[in-house]
């Protein structure tokens, strides 16, 4: 099978992605769960995030997915205050199934974090494939 991977976002090994935001231009990044992720995950049916204006960690948990077969810790690719969620997930879960890297995005975090640095334990595209694989 195969699994949209787009080239221009960071993984993690827990399945997260992130992805700047060029168009703020002030270091906002979307986080969500990859393709491979939902499709693991099956239906799901319920999402629980931070609040605006919460801080999450890299590498720390920040919130819960819960599909009809599992339910999954979500954990930051960044370090960040979280400046904008995803409310529709609330009434309509599905969205993460049906489209991971566009509706179904989770946050919006602003971070100082470089997502090209090599101190960071994210993946790129092929590094990710080459997990999943």
């Amino acid at each position: 099978m195969s699994f949209d991977i787009p080239a221009d976002r960071r993984y993690l090994e827990s399945h997260e992605w992130t992805h700047a935001l060029e168009s703020t231009g002030d270091g906002v990044v979307r986080i969500g769960i990859t393709d491979f992720a939902q499709d693991e995950l099956g239906d799901v049916v319920f999402v629980e995030l931070p609040e605006e204006g919460e801080t999450i960690t890299a590498g720390e948990q920040f919130g819960v997915i819960e599909s009809i077969k599992a339910v999954s810790d979500l954990y930051a690719p960044v370090d960040g205050e979280v400046v904008a969620v995803n409310e529709t997930l609330f009434d309509s879960p599905e969205l993460v199934n049906d489209d991971p890297f566009g509706e179904g995005w989770m946050l919006e975090v602003e971070t100082d974090t470089d997502l090209e640095s090599d101190d960071l334990e994210l993946l790129s595209a092929e590094e990710y494939e080459e997990q999943i694989a």
